[in-house]
Formats: C-alpha cells, structure tokens, sequence
C-alpha cells in the first residue's frame, strides 16, 4: 500500500525540547587554591544564627569547583553553582568573576 504523499508533505520532525534542569544553588565565595587542574576550592562563608543562643555565627564551607579553562587564581571572589557530579569531589562549575583579587 503505496501512500501518495511526497516526503516534503509529512510533517517535519521536530527535535526534543531541551530538559527542563531542576533548581540549582548558586553560592558566592572566595577561591583558596588553584592548584589543581581544572578546579578550583571555594570557601563559602555565610552568617547562620545559632539554634540555641540565636547568636550568629560565622559557618564556613569549601567548595571544589570545575574550571575549565585556569583563568580563575587565589583570592578571587567567583560565584559557583551546582550541578552534577564531575569526579568524586565536584559538584559545582564556576560561572562567572564577580571580582578580581589585587594584591595591594
């Protein structure tokens, strides 16, 4: 059973919508090593109250962050934002410099 539509006539596929990616946490810290290649560690520091005595508290958190091309150096403040497991460590990707470090 022959049909007589011409293949311009079909419907044009159409390629898969992108995935949807889920909400990611986007932190703002300080690079502290550079040694490595293609990562960086960010320490984060955020101000918490203590659940007990409602005092805040400086809590602090390091990072290890995928960049690719080394173009970011100690002192740096980058900002970071999750995404998925790149080796045992990463779990965040730099996006971008919010502010270069100078050495005074």
């Amino acid at each position: 059973m022959a049909t007589n539509e011409s293949p311009a006539e079909k419907a044009p596929h159409t390629p898969a919508a992108p995935r949807e990616v889920g909400f990611r946490r986007k932190l703002v810290g300080r690079v502290t090593s550079d040694k490595m290649d293609k990562t960086v560690v960010v320490e984060v520091i955020r101000n918490a109250p203590d659940p007990v005595y409602k005092k805040y508290v400086r809590a602090r958190e390091r990072y290890k962050a995928h960049d690719e091309t080394n173009q970011y150096k100690t002192g740096d403040r980058v900002e970071i934002q999750e995404h998925r497991p790149i080796s045992r460590d990463k779990r965040f990707i730099v996006v971008r410099l919010v502010k270069k470090f100078v050495e005074e």
